[in-house]
């Protein structure tokens, strides 16, 4: 079992920055991804940003093209907490963000392959 917990959200100007936290707990061992999925009302939940592990300990960071080169995905070991730094926020950016988890490597941005979530974050961005 697994239990994430997000936080970081809030209300930013257009082109301002925020860095979402999800700190995970439970068997969270071995190869997995952690990924960040958004939800605007009235739409689907989709893919922002994955960071995948492998059991050497290599890692692999992958983007939505929406959000390349404006968010980063980064994991801190010790603390077991994944990150997104968002910049150059836009309206468009605006959603529910939600931090998901799942065993395995191997990369896949659909929400249904993910095991377990968190309870959301809002992040909203006024124009």
């Amino acid at each position: 079992q697994v239990q994430l917990v997000e936080s970081g959200g809030g209300l930013v100007q257009a082109g301002g920055s925020l860095r979402l936290s999800c700190a995970a707990s439970g068997r969270t061992f071995g190869s997995f991804t952690m990924a960040w999925f958004r939800q605007a009302p009235g739409k689907e939940r989709d893919f922002v940003a994955s960071i995948r592990w492998s059991e050497g300990g290599t890692y692999y960071a992958d983007y939505a093209d929406s959000v390349k080169g404006r968010f980063t995905i980064s994991r801190d070991n010790a603390k077991d907490t994944v990150y997104l730094q968002m910049t150059s926020l836009k309206p468009e950016d605006t959603a529910a963000y939600y931090c998901a988890y799942k065993r395995g490597w191997i990369i896949t941005t659909t929400a249904t392959s993910y095991d377990y979530w968190g309870q959301g974050t809002q992040v909203t961005v006024s124009s």
